[in-house]
């Protein structure tokens, strides 16, 4: 099975979420405003279906599931 560019878009924001939370915690708390930037753009997302990484996603080829199809009615 592989993975859906749906999939990926998750997985990735989940890392950048962790990861500057920990960048965060043990570095310099202005990395949470990295982690306030994703959870804005998963905002928005959830509401024009415009997201930055699932465009750069597809043109490297990652097959779309049906949360970012166009042709989803």
């Amino acid at each position: 099975m592989t993975t859906t560019l749906d999939q990926m878009v998750f997985r990735i924001a989940g890392i950048f979420i962790l990861v500057s939370l920990a960048l965060a915690h043990w570095h310099h708390p202005d990395w949470l405003w990295f982690t306030a930037f994703v959870g804005l753009n998963m905002f928005q997302t959830s509401f024009t279906g415009f997201c930055p990484m699932a465009m750069v996603l597809r043109k490297l080829g990652v097959k779309p599931g049906v949360l970012f199809c166009k042709n989803t009615a």
